[in-house]
């Protein structure tokens, strides 16, 4: 027996496992496809044997060489042998089996009579016996036959020896009728044990087909995954990275412009940094590595908020409970919302003040962004801008929940909700 073997082989990606399942393409089928080829195996067998006991009764009586009579031999015996190869019609509708072996018994018994062979009543209702019990097992229905099939051999032998020595032969029919069950039982039960295993290497073949198919669309999903991380990752890199470079390089044009050089120097002095931070992340994301460990979720917000403040001018104030340690990919999906957060308000709000609340209750941590300018439409963002769908996906990634609140002319609400 053949069966598809499946092998697993990791491939490592940051932040995802990705399997390749191979299965060999020369698998090869299993040869055995139908346990009927077990009943007609003993139907070839049982056909031989009835032929051959033909035969003999043709040899052993002359009374068969006369036309009628062999002629009408002949046809008994062809229509019982017919009706043994039609067994799985039998077994596929079982009230049909009353009537099989009424009609099969009487064909035996006839056959019997014409033949005035001995040995015939045995060969045939032994193998009528072992044939119902081989189809039914001991049950009710096979057993009622037997003994029907037991009394017809009984009452054939009484016709050709005699009833005395009928009931003498009875002693020889025990031992060989017990033999024919014991067989016929051990041989059904092999026959259902084999058709378990066929059944068993036929389930797992259609596994190994639709694990095959799950490989693929987990694949196609990782693929995906994969695609939408790294669109965040330069998004919360390149882009965020960027735009705070623009935004510093406004404000020293601006202080140039006012012969603030003081100003524009230390500007400028932040942006170069900016810079220098925003090329490490760069590199980061495409040589798709992580930094061990992020530094405390609080230093990392202040962190935030002053180079939006030196960028802007627009002061913040930020209030934080002390927070317990928190996974990494927790701390970047806060510190991602907050610069993605502050890159909006810098960009559309025109705010004049913005608050930032970072709250640890039982093991709910909450960080709150507000600002009190000119507020949007959240159900009516233009295609292009991806900053709040990335950080839906980051919350979505730490199991965390997003709800933003804004309105013309009121300021937005950014609240992240995340349960520890």
């Amino acid at each position: 027996m053949y069966l598809r073997t499946m092998s697993l082989r990791p491939m490592a990606r940051q932040g995802n496992l990705i399997y390749n399942v191979v299965m060999p393409v020369n698998a090869r089928p299993n040869p055995l496809t139908k346990v009927e080829q077990d009943y007609r195996l003993f139907t070839w067998f049982l056909t031989l044997v009835v032929f051959v006991m033909y035969i003999l009764a043709l040899t052993a009586n002359s009374s068969l060489h006369q036309p009628l009579p062999f002629l009408l031999t002949t046809i008994l015996v062809s229509i019982h042998v017919y009706l043994h190869w039609q067994i799985e019609k039998i077994i596929a509708t079982p009230k049909l089996f009353p009537v099989y072996s009424f009609v099969q018994g009487g064909l035996a018994f006839a056959i019997c009579w014409l033949t005035a062979l001995e040995a015939m009543p045995f060969t045939l209702f032994m193998a009528l016996i072992g044939e119902s019990v081989g189809m039914f097992g001991l049950t009710r229905r096979a057993i009622l036959a037997s003994v029907f099939f037991l009394i017809l051999n009984m009452l054939s032998l009484n016709q050709l020896v005699g009833l005395a020595t009928a009931g003498w032969s009875l002693l020889g029919v025990i031992p060989i009728l017990f033999l024919t069950l014991v067989y016929t039982i051990l041989y059904k039960r092999q026959a259902e044990a084999r058709e378990q295993a066929q059944n068993l290497a036929s389930e797992l073949e259609s596994t190994n087909r639709q694990l095959a198919e799950y490989a693929a669309q987990v694949e196609d999903l990782s693929i995906a995954n994969e695609r939408q991380r790294m669109a965040r990752e330069l998004h919360d890199t390149l882009s965020q990275g960027l735009a705070g470079l623009i935004l510093q390089l406004e404000a020293t044009d601006a202080h140039l412009a006012h012969n603030r050089s003081d100003k524009a120097r230390s500007i400028v002095s932040n942006a170069m940094e900016q810079a220098r931070l925003t090329l490490a992340d760069a590199r980061r994301a495409i040589d798709d590595l992580r930094q061990p460990s992020l530094d405390d979720l609080d230093s990392s917000l202040r962190l935030e908020i002053d180079r939006f403040t030196n960028a802007t001018g627009i002061p913040i104030r930020f209030f934080s409970d002390q927070t317990p340690p928190l996974p990494d990919s927790v701390k970047e999906t806060l510190i991602r919302a907050l610069a993605e957060s502050l890159t909006n308000i810098a960009h559309h709000a025109q705010a004049r003040n913005v608050e930032v609340d970072l709250r640890m209750n039982d093991k709910r941590l909450s960080l709150t962004i507000q600002d009190d300018g000119q507020g949007f439409d959240p159900s009516a963002i233009p295609s292009g801008h991806y900053g709040i769908l990335g950080i839906k996906e980051r919350i979505r990634l730490v199991n965390g929940s997003f709800d933003i609140q804004s309105e013309k002319g009121k300021g937005t609400l950014l609240k992240v909700d995340i349960t520890l």
